[in-house]
């Protein structure tokens, strides 16, 4: 019963970011493992319109897949990749096609996302993204319990510390109290608890998943590190079994597929 419902949910939840998604037309990827469909997000438009300026250019027409790593992602679109040799050393970057982030916490990491990579925090503190290429996330499975540990790795730490702060100086008081008034040992007990909980739910750094998150994520699948990393601007929504496709292929030692993941070309659907 329980995964029926989730599937339910998973399936509403897919059809309203569908339905909300009206202000751009969908692209279709043309590879040679087979092609994707592509839908923009409406509330990422400097990326969206960005991306959708450089398919009406031709700009991602002939190049390849440069970066593929299976449960992960896959890479592609850098214009060095177009006609290159076997083993050649490819996807370099383009810092005058950089744009301001567009991070929203309700586009997130899962099978499918469409997003756009960029140089390093250190290089780049703005998390400025790299329109030139694109790369669109495999990612693994995860489960519930799984998800809840990632919660409780960022959460628990926080309550811990409260715990520390104004617990602590109350324990010899409380265990007094427990043999001598346990009356009086509930009644400060509930009261130190009560800060501590109060405390907790202002805190700041806490981590949740969105609903939403948890099913695709133990569902379709995903890679929650990158979330709140990248800019994720858009979705494949049909054609999943290509990404699939392409992570399983061998790689080198960059993680340039042996046999070339071509993307034949990249177009608005008619």
């Amino acid at each position: 019963m329980k995964k029926y419902t989730l599937f339910l949910f998973v399936l509403f939840a897919w059809a309203t970011v569908l339905n909300s998604q009206t202000k751009y037309p969908h692209v279709i990827i043309t590879t040679n493992y087979g092609d994707m469909k592509v839908m923009l997000y409406d509330d990422t438009p400097n990326h969206s319109e960005y991306f959708l300026q450089l398919v009406k250019q031709g700009y991602f027409d002939s190049t390849l897949f440069h970066r593929v790593i299976k449960d992960f992602m896959i890479q592609g679109g850098a214009q060095d990749s177009r006609n290159a040799p076997a083993g050649v050393t490819i996807g370099s970057g383009r810092t005058d096609m950089e744009i301001m982030p567009e991070i929203l916490p309700n586009h997130y990491h899962k099978k499918g996302a469409l997003a756009a990579p960029r140089r390093e925090d250190k290089e780049n503190p703005q998390k400025k993204s790299d329109m030139s290429q694109f790369y669109i996330v495999q990612g693994t499975i995860y489960t519930p319990g799984k998800l809840d540990t990632l919660e409780m790795a960022v959460n628990v730490p926080i309550k811990n510390k409260i715990i520390r702060t104004h617990y602590s100086p109350h324990k010899e008081e409380l265990a007094r109290l427990k043999s001598t008034d346990p009356h009086a040992f509930n009644a400060k007990l509930d009261s130190v608890l009560h800060i501590v909980d109060s405390l907790y739910a202002a805190a700041p750094g806490k981590f949740f998943f969105l609903p939403e998150q948890k099913a695709d994520y133990s569902t379709q699948g995903g890679v929650h590190h990158l979330d709140g990393e990248y800019t994720v601007h858009g979705e494949v929504i049909e054609g999943l079994e290509v990404i699939d496709r392409i992570a399983a292929l061998p790689t080198d030692s960059n993680n340039r597929p042996e046999n070339d993941a071509k993307i034949i070309r990249v177009y608005v659907e008619p």
